[in-house]
């Protein structure tokens, strides 16, 4: 029996360009780029006419203007971004309520329920490219196929094609025949796989091993040999189209934080002390938002020579208070170097629970002698009920702490903020 083509990747074409150029139409027609506008900035998106002369998604920015010296280059509005996707979701569930999203701009759908109201998986496909471009007025790709692993690659085929005078329309709908699946699977490049990164691609190189194909037709325990008992295991299932993971609805959180890269390597501990405050400060924001605490609070650097290093503390009880994510961040900064320059800063919660969870934990070895009193707790977190009330009302730089406040006024950290690098 053949199995159900009932797995969609959708995956919006040129997101973050396509939603600047919606918003100002004289950018179109024009090779648009979305990302870190400073020297160590990264490309996020681009137009189809900047992809024509080969800038591409994580390109360093400085190469992406080499290569496109006309282009217009936008920093991006992660806000506007994530607006607009939540109405594309909101697109997806009028077709079903099985959704795994990915990112901001693609997800898969399991549509298995919805073929007796909305028909076949290619009329679900037609009718949900038609919302978006209706709804949104953007356009997306999307992939048909019994897994995920095919989907996905499959709306990579249905994409539009770049051209410097605009984009050549794709398919739009790419469908993946289970009796030709191999033939579509078999002559893509390895790196096409999860789990098949630019290291790993390099070693299979080694072994003769470029295309899915070729990976397929090694040995199982070679392989083994060559990249781990786990990954090795994986890569040859998915080399075979063996992928039986399910469209997972609402994936957990495994982590929250915020990171930074600098214009230039920063040498000032007070200056970093001041950026840690900035980052854990909103990452207590954003675990009250969505009711959670975490237990291990980490720091991470990264150094000019691109030399990485991460300090964490476990708790004894999940917090979500900016307080004490400030305290502990700017502790585990006080033990780390910073003498050779500090490229990049992160803060980051993880071993997550609902904070409902915390109740009777017993309080961190974190805290000061003597523990910390009841009556101290609730003050907390009075006073971020106080602050995340404001901040909804007012906005997120409505309130913050004294620290944080500048010739320029407050400076928060805000989801998206300095996401693809410096803008300077």
């Amino acid at each position: 029996m053949t199995a159900p083509l009932d797995i969609l990747h959708v995956d919006m074409d040129a997101f973050f360009a396509a939603v600047e150029i919606l918003d100002d139409p004289s950018l179109q027609g024009l090779p648009v780029i979305v990302g870190g506008t400073g020297s160590r900035g990264v490309v996020a998106s681009c137009s189809y006419e900047a992809r024509a002369v080969g800038v591409r998604s994580a390109m360093p920015m400085v190469e992406a203007r080499r290569r496109c010296p006309r282009a217009v280059v936008l920093s991006g509005r992660h806000g506007r971004y994530g607006e607009v996707s939540r109405r594309l979701h909101e697109i997806f569930e009028v077709f079903t309520p099985i959704i795994e999203p990915i990112s901001l701009d693609e997800a898969f759908l399991d549509v298995s329920g919805g073929h007796r109201l909305f028909g076949s998986s290619m009329e679900i496909a037609e009718a949900i490219r038609a919302r978006v471009a209706e709804d949104l007025k953007l356009s997306c790709s999307v992939g048909i196929a019994r897994c995920k692993l095919l989907a996905k690659l499959a709306s990579r085929a249905a994409k539009p094609i770049a051209s410097v005078s605009g984009p050549l329309a794709g398919p739009g709908i790419f469908v993946v025949d289970p009796e030709r699946e191999l033939e579509f699977l078999h002559p893509r490049p390895v790196s096409d796989l999860w789990g098949v990164g630019p290291r790993t691609a390099e070693r299979l190189a080694r072994y003769g091993i470029a295309t899915i194909g070729d990976l397929a037709n090694v040995d199982a325990e070679h392989l083994v040999r060559f990249v781990g008992r786990s990954a090795g295991a994986q890569l040859h299932d998915l080399a075979w189209a063996r992928d039986d993971r399910p469209v997972e609805m609402g994936r957990p959180v495994k982590s929250v934080g915020h990171e930074e890269t600098f214009a230039v390597d920063v040498h000032d501990r007070e200056q970093l002390r001041l950026e840690v405050t900035r980052m854990a400060e909103a990452v207590g924001s954003r675990l009250r938002a969505s009711d959670l605490g975490g237990r291990t609070v980490t720091v991470k650097l990264r150094y000019g020579d691109f030399t990485t290093i991460t300090r964490s503390h476990s708790l004894h009880r999940p917090v979500a208070s900016s307080a004490e994510l400030v305290k502990i961040a700017a502790a585990l900064l006080s033990g780390a170097d910073v003498h050779p320059g500090v490229r990049l800063l992160g803060v980051s919660v993880s071993s997550l629970e609902t904070r409902a969870a915390a109740s009777g934990e017993q309080l961190s070895l974190w805290e000061p002698a003597g523990g910390e009193t009841d009556l101290a707790s609730a003050a907390r977190a009075d006073l971020d009920a106080v602050v995340d009330a404001i901040r909804e009302r007012y906005g997120v730089a409505a309130v913050g702490p004294a620290a944080l406040v500048g010739a320029s006024g407050l400076r928060v950290k805000q989801l998206g903020d300095s996401q693809w690098g410096p803008s300077r």
